[in-house]
């Protein structure tokens, strides 16, 4: 099991248990998380962006040019914003900490 730390807009702390394997916007939305995911993790939106902890976000796989290019089009985009559908959670992100920003841009909707 991979544990991941969500901090929501709010500040609030929820802790989270996923099958190695699993995406991060799966895991996010399977508890409850506000992140849409409009696109279904086929990086069309940015609906699923969140900001990775800066001590873990040198573990993860670095972002490919698409996902750079959607992150672009991101509300509240920082240094270490990545798309969360873009995430799989491995033993390596045990204990990772990702905040869910407070707003999100739905490029679909316009």
């Amino acid at each position: 099991m991979v544990r991941v730390i969500f901090v929501t807009a709010q500040g609030e702390r929820v802790e989270a248990q996923a099958e190695a394997g699993q995406n991060l916007l799966e895991l996010a939305q399977n508890c409850g998380m506000p992140l849409e995911g409009t696109c279904e993790g086929q990086m069309a939106c940015s609906t699923c962006h969140v900001v990775v902890s800066p001590d873990w976000f040198g573990k993860l796989s670095e972002a490919s040019d698409d996902e750079e290019d959607m992150l672009d089009l991101a509300a509240g985009v920082t240094r270490t914003s990545r798309l969360s559908c873009q995430i799989e959670l491995t033993a390596a992100l045990d204990g990772i900490e990702v905040r869910i920003p407070a707003e999100s841009n739905d490029m679909q909707r316009g």
